[in-house]
């Protein structure tokens, strides 16, 4: 199942969290709940406020987003596209690797006030299994990039041995075999601390994500036994500062006394936030998406308060076509403007976020440069 049907027959991380009942908000209220998470001096984020982009196609490959890699070929996920290259794929995967994100693209992130990237990597970065190809040297030089720009690094774990969501980013498309072999778990934490061994004292990594999207067919209680091993092998190496990140399995609200102080130190919960998969969105109107949006405050302030420190870990400026169904340019601009706003206006109130992703081969509301680009996202983020 492809990710995009996932999300249009489940509940998931994008509509557990609208709950109708929730009442209207209107745009004044957001605001001001926003504006109660700032710090006294406005013109500075908070020191541990994040607001970042997702570099995503780049050490974890999806075709949508990077579609040149893929030419001449019909693999669907990087295992295939390597097996399908075979000696190869070193050469294309490195190629690719030192063209997509360079020098100038953390210079450009940071030019623009952000002061963090979350960067997905799969199992096979420090040491690939074949087919695939590693990327311990791109990792190295993202760090290196990150601190000489002062900005933070989220590692996050996007794909591991078995797949936890049957999804392309994971790096296989197929089963989902991770939580049915003890073995696959086991090399997961063992990636994991490998990854806290080598770079839990870098000064620009802000922290380790667990596992990228486990679907919510995982038994609860495999995932929550994973999050606590991970942790307990993981935070010996890892700066206190470091924080230890997991995402909710699009449970948002099954996290209740979960990783709690004191017992567990500087744990964050990740949610995904989007409104263009399901078929409850594809319905709603320009102006029913924006309300949507503004109602996903309260069920963000419900996570933070009973939960665990919040951030949105995924979101973008995409919405379905019928949404802007019979708008003008100008008022498909005015929509996505006021997306993005209500949204930025929202996670305030976390402790932060990284947009779905920084850039892709295509112009499109995924692509947060162009976004930029466009007038359809601020051109600063550090005021």
């Amino acid at each position: 199942m492809h990710r995009r049907d996932f999300l249009k027959t489940t509940l998931g991380g994008a509509v557990a969290l609208a709950a109708a009942s929730v009442p209207r908000i209107d745009f004044a209220q957001a605001a001001g709940s926003a504006a109660g998470a700032k710090t006294s001096d406005p013109g500075k984020i908070p020191s541990n406020k994040i607001r970042g982009v997702n570099l995503g196609g780049w050490l974890v490959l999806e075709r949508w987003m990077v579609p040149d890699v893929y030419s001449k070929t019909d693999a669907q996920d990087e295992y295939s596209l390597c097996l399908a290259l075979g000696d190869e794929a070193k050469g294309r995967l490195n190629h690719h690797r030192e063209k997509f994100i360079t020098v100038e693209d953390f210079r450009w992130i940071a030019d623009h006030g952000l002061n963090a990237v979350r960067l997905p990597v799969g199992y096979w970065a420090l040491e690939a299994p074949k087919p695939y190809v590693e990327s311990s040297a791109f990792i190295d030089f993202a760090l290196a990039q990150a601190q000489k720009n002062n900005l933070k690094l989220l590692l996050d774990l996007h794909g591991a041995p078995g797949s936890q969501n049957g999804w392309d980013h994971s790096g296989r498309s197929g089963p989902i075999d991770w939580p049915n072999d003890p073995q696959n778990i086991k090399e997961t934490l063992r990636v994991l601390e490998s990854f806290a061994q080598k770079y839990g004292q870098h000064p620009a990594l802000f922290g380790i994500e667990l596992l990228n999207e486990p679907r919510d067919v995982v038994p609860l209680e495999i995932l929550q036994q994973f999050y606590q091993d991970a942790y307990a092998q993981m935070r010996p190496h890892l700066n206190p500062a470091v924080a230890i990140v997991f995402h909710d399995s699009f449970r948002p609200l099954a996290w209740k006394k979960f990783m709690q102080e004191p017992a567990f130190s500087n744990v964050i919960l990740d949610t995904h936030l989007y409104q263009c998969f399901d078929e409850a969105a594809r319905g709603r109107t320009a102006q029913e998406q924006l309300e949507f949006a503004i109602k996903r405050q309260t069920a963000l302030d419900k996570m933070q308060s009973e939960e665990l420190p919040t951030i949105v870990g995924e979101w973008s400026l995409s919405l379905p076509q019928h949404s802007m169904r019979g708008l003008s340019p100008f008022q498909v601009a005015a929509v996505k403007r006021g997306y993005a706003d209500t949204q930025l206006l929202n996670y305030e109130g976390t402790r932060g976020w990284f947009f779905w992703s920084y850039k892709l081969q295509s112009e499109s509301e995924w692509n947060f440069k162009y976004c930029v680009e466009r007038g359809w996202m601020p051109g600063n983020f550090a005021v």
